[in-house]
């Protein structure tokens, strides 16, 4: 039986896999985290020990996806830090014409589904795709599918929220579903953020990467940013969440609250 407990030593093999995988550092303060998230599929496996858990990751492609999936924290929301969408709004799309957006850290797909709608509303001629990643397939699945509970459609706007989220009737019934022509202007695929080689070709107009850094350390913020800057068109703004921010550079300055331009 796996302990409620890790060892300092098994919870350093977890955090030196992780950090070298995902660039994201756990502290001390996450070794609850680590057993509640692991501890039943080490349970499952009959493995002994987290040490011997982190070896079967890197043997096994599958496990290690099973568990970047399990620590990883996907808090997402539809149009969470309404401020930067009232910025794309009414600052933004009106000077766009086809603008390439990327949703890095889409979570379960809340995001870009959001930006979708404020493009197809304000730009419908245009053919839009926002591309979304993320490194859990779980939560690619989940946004890919498209359904959310009715409690998530508390932040929609209600002009979009009536003419882009249908509600579900039936076995689905208390869901709501993404309208079919939001769903084909979002492209999700599988990215880590810490294989900079595998970031899709720029450039892009806008990045959203809000509420990712604050999982990494100063260092490996610093080279996340950097890959994601040489991916950002020159004027192309850089979105982060609101417990986020980069100061120090001197190529970028901030436009709005967590909003930065990258300089020309």
């Amino acid at each position: 039986m796996t302990p409620v407990t890790i060892s300092d030593r098994d919870f350093n093999a977890v955090r030196n896999f992780v950090y070298e995988q995902l660039g994201v550092s756990l502290n001390q303060a996450k070794k609850a985290l680590v057993v509640s998230r692991l501890g039943s599929r080490i349970r499952t496996l009959g493995i002994r020990s987290y040490r011997d858990y982190v070896e079967r990751a890197h043997r096994d492609p599958a496990e290690r996806q099973r568990l970047f999936d399990a620590i990883t924290t996907n808090e997402t929301r539809f149009f969470r830090e309404p401020a930067q969408f009232k910025l794309m709004e009414e600052e933004l799309l009106p000077v766009w014409r086809n603008p390439r957006i990327w949703s890095a850290g889409c979570s379960s797909g809340e995001e870009p589904y959001s930006i979708a709608m404020l493009l197809a509303e304000s730009l419908p001629g245009a053919t839009n795709t926002v591309l979304a990643t993320d490194i859990s397939t779980r939560m690619l699945e989940r946004a890919a599918a498209a359904i959310y509970p009715m409690s998530r459609k508390d932040g929609i706007p209600e002009r979009l929220l009536k003419r882009y989220m249908l509600r579900g009737v039936q076995s689905q019934e208390g869901m709501i579903a993404v309208a079919p022509e939001i769903r084909r202007m979002v492209r999700f695929a599988p990215l880590n953020l810490n294989h900079h080689a595998a970031y899709p070709a720029g450039p892009f107009d806008a990045i959203f990467c809000r509420n990712v850094l604050i999982y990494f350390d100063a260092e490996s913020r610093r080279r996340v940013c950097d890959a994601l800057l040489a991916r950002l068109a020159p004027g192309g703004l850089l979105f982060l969440g609101h417990a986020e921010s980069l100061g120090g550079r001197n190529d970028l300055h901030p436009v709005a609250p967590h909003v930065y331009i990258r300089n020309a």
